[in-house]
């Protein structure tokens, strides 16, 4: 039998050629094994994909927006609040936004966001797909949390539009899902011209600063129309990070991203090369304006506005039944307000605020104006916000104390701009509360137009509204009581004895005259006009507190008024806001016209929402015109030759007017307020603490804390022929026969020859004496005039 050849391994050839078909059979075996695998992970992988993709388009991860509400996109936009000639006074937002219209946004911009942003913008519909596939795989194959990317403007529209949520490991795909299945939806309700407007009228810019209007305001001080193309490329370039490139903040590397922005554009031909070249070389400039609620003309009042705008137009609502939205729906607030003389009043009060400061200051010295009493500052300390915060964690009076007395580093209020001091929180406190403020309200009678709101000197360090604020009033609220006793028949051809009383039945009260002068009698128009304390309380008395009371409630007073004879004082708590309407009463010959500042607010079209002048309360009839004409006539004397003389002398003010200082006790309060027919006007001044004041009657008296801001605002109003309406409006006169009778001696020393002192003439006019004497007579015995009448009539109907 044959021996098989065997190799020189050992193995038969027939060995040789089975070992080789298992090894081929294994690798076909491996290599269908791996496929399977792998197909079998695709599968599951798809599978997966698919799953996800329809449960997120179900809403399993939360609602998607549907069509119907695509279409109804709204960004939020700030509200406007305008003055009655048209001007921006501020604005009102919860995000400082401006909508504005495609062709309103410069195409450098548009180019410069599509260069940088989406390339492809205009050949796809909303989804890059081979992007979407890679961030998808990166994220769920890879575990790539942060991988990004590859977003459509369509989709990064639809993530500003729908904040990303927090899902786990799949926050990225499911987010990205959302993003695209919301972009294809946009594209098919929006053209592109209108998906880039909504981009950027939505993207944020950092800084509570969202959409390109808003944003090229803020840093270029100019509208998007407007834009340059190195601003467009500054400010696309923020868009991939607001803070790290903002151009204030971080300069040159906003600069560097500037330039990156250009090379894109370039790339895909927005601009040539040699543009390229030209723009990068350029320096980084931007023209910065802080765009804030707080910053324009009259701060405080806006402050007010939006606080009321809402409760407004919650009797107002949409046609739906929802309710505007004054911090989102881009509201028109229309004021009754002049920009103009809001302007002059502000710089009046400014003016004259610091000079006064700088009074105060040289006044005491290197004293200090609490001197010993300690509880001042302890008070403030104690009111302000830093203590209450630091109470309510729970911090020990010890621990508080040593917070109290740390310096650290703060930016403080001076009349030459704020400033960063190195000071402790007690330090800071002696500071504010030797700090001057005041209140200006400007108003027209007739109407109760609201001309000019002033609450304060700095709206950013003194939020208190002093327009608002109750203070005592002194001598400005004596023409209410000298108005009540000629409404209760009192004759103004009288004169008045000066006399100090004791008042038993008060305690023993006894008033005091500024000059400790008791002597001599006055007429009425000299006790008012000299601010004669003694006569004031007498009037009041006859006359009857309550029926004084009643009368300045009528005039506009709200706030509650003390039964004591100090009332003629002005020891009485009232705002600013309540005497202006005292004033306005008078100027307006006994009718009382309500105040208000918003005349109409409109939505972002234009279209009326509400018109408030027509929603306002009725004029009353409160006074007789003939004793409103009476007590004008004698305040015009406080002007001519009183104690606001210095209105013609200093400020040179021509005209009719008329008016009244106030000062309080101790010079806490300084007041005044001025009139003609057409315009009243009024200051109130004065430290946070009453206890903080001026040691000195000729420094801290009203005419020269309070009546400097009114002749310096109606000053700057009398160069502009536009207001000689409210600069040279006559004051309507009494009767010829009673102006007649009123030119009488403001004062009569004691022992005077009756006939030469009493009616200025000698005693051989006695037929003209006789004259005047019975024409009083046969007013006395007259009926009460029509007015009287009148007003009876009104007050048994209320």
């Amino acid at each position: 039998m044959a021996t098989a050849k065997k190799t020189s391994k050992g193995k038969t050839p027939s060995q040789k050629k089975k070992s080789s078909k298992k090894k081929n059979t294994g690798k076909r075996s491996l290599s269908s094994y791996l496929i399977r695998f792998f197909g079998f992970g695709l599968l599951i992988f798809l599978i997966t994909i698919g799953i996800l993709i329809g449960s997120v388009y179900i809403g399993l991860w939360g609602k998607l927006p549907d069509y119907y509400t695509l279409k109804s996109i709204k960004n939020a936009n700030a509200s406007e609040i305008y003055s009655e000639d048209g001007v921006v006074l501020g604005r009102v937002y919860a995000e400082n936004r401006t909508n504005v219209n495609f062709k309103d946004i410069s195409p450098d911009a548009i180019n410069a966001l599509i260069a940088t942003e989406d390339a492809r913008f205009y050949e796809h519909q909303g989804i890059d797909q081979r992007s979407l596939m890679r961030v998808l795989v990166k994220s769920l194959v890879m575990g790539d949390k942060s991988s990004g990317g590859g977003s459509t403007l369509s989709q990064q529209l639809s993530k500003n539009l729908y904040p990303r949520g927090n899902f786990g490991p799949l926050s990225m795909p499911v987010n990205k899902i959302k993003e695209t299945i919301t972009a294809s939806r946009l594209e098919k309700i929006y053209s592109k011209k209108e998906i880039l407007q909504l981009y950027l009228n939505t993207v944020s810019f950092g800084e509570n600063v969202f959409g390109i209007e808003s944003a090229s305001r803020q840093f270029f001080s100019k509208p998007a129309s407007k834009l340059e193309i190195h601003e467009c490329a500054v400010l696309i370039g923020m868009l991939k990070a607001p803070t790290s490139y903002n151009p204030r903040l971080h300069p040159e590397r906003s600069k560097q991203r500037r330039n990156i922005v250009l090379s894109q554009m370039a790339k895909y031909n927005f601009i040539t090369d040699r543009k390229l070249n030209e723009i990068q070389a350029r320096p980084l400039i931007i023209n910065y304006q802080k765009q804030s609620t707080q910053k324009g003309l009259a701060s405080y009042l806006r402050e007010r506005i939006r606080i009321e705008t809402n409760t407004i137009l919650k009797k107002h609502p949409k046609e739906d039944g929802t309710y505007y939205d004054v911090y989102r729906d881009g509201l028109n607030i229309i004021t009754t307000l002049d920009a103009r003389m809001q302007m002059n009043a502000e710089q009046a009060v400014a003016e004259h605020m610091k000079n006064l400061q700088t009074q105060f200051v040289q006044h005491w010295g290197k004293r200090s104006p609490w001197g010993e009493n300690t509880d001042i500052i302890e008070d403030a300390k104690l009111r302000s916000d830093r203590y209450k915060s630091l109470k309510q964690k729970g911090k020990s009076a010890a621990e508080i104390n040593k917070i109290f007395n740390e310096k650290v580093n703060m930016k403080i209020f001076t009349w030459n701009g704020d400033k960063t001091v190195k000071m402790s929180p007690l330090d800071s406190i002696k500071h504010y509360i030797q700090v001057l403020n005041t209140g200006f309200l400007a108003m027209e009678p007739q109407s109760g137009k609201i001309k000019a709101w002033v609450g304060g000197i700095n709206f950013d360090h003194f939020k208190y509204d002093h327009v608002k604020a109750k203070r005592q009033v002194g001598s400005i609220f004596k023409p209410i009581v000298y108005t009540a006793a000629l409404e209760e028949g009192t004759s103004p051809f009288e004169y008045l004895p000066n006399e100090r009383k004791i008042y038993e039945e008060y305690d023993n009260w006894s008033p005091r005259n500024a000059d400790n002068l008791y002597e001599g009698s006055y007429s009425m128009e000299g006790a008012l006009a000299e601010s004669v304390n003694t006569i004031a309380v007498d009037v009041l008395l006859e006359t009857g507190i309550r029926n004084t009371i009643v009368l300045a409630e009528e005039m506009g007073i709200d706030s509650s008024l003390p039964k004591v004879p100090s009332l003629a004082l002005g020891t009485a708590n009232i705002s600013l806001l309540e005497m202006i309407q005292v004033y306005a009463t008078l100027a307006n010959r006994g009718v009382h016209t309500a105040p208000y500042y918003i005349s109409k607010i409109e939505d972002h079209n234009g279209n009326l929402i509400v018109d408030l002048s027509a929603e306002r309360e009725e004029n009353r009839f409160v006074i007789s015109p003939q004793n409103a004409d009476i007590i004008n006539h004698m305040l015009q004397a406080v002007v001519n030759e009183g104690t606001a003389k210095s209105l013609r002398s200093v400020y040179g003010l021509q005209g009719e007017l008329a008016g009244k200082t106030g000062t309080t006790q101790d010079q806490a309060d300084g007041w005044y307020i001025g009139y003609n027919s057409n315009l009243v006007a009024g200051a109130w001044v004065g430290a946070e603490d009453m206890r903080i004041h001026f040691n000195s009657l000729s420094l801290g008296q009203g005419a020269s804390m309070a009546l400097p801001i009114y002749g310096k605002f109606m000053n700057k109003l009398s160069t502009n022929k536009n207001f000689k309406r409210y600069t040279n409006s006559p004051i309507a006169k009494p009767d010829s026969d009673i102006l007649a009778d009123l030119d009488m001696p403001h004062y009569l020393p004691p022992e005077s020859n009756f006939f030469d002192n009493l009616f200025g003439v000698t005693a051989t006019d006695q037929d003209k004496l006789m004259k005047r004497k019975a024409r009083r007579e046969k007013r006395k015995n007259e009926k009460k005039s029509i007015y009287q009448k009148i007003k009876n009539i009104f007050r048994r109907k209320n």
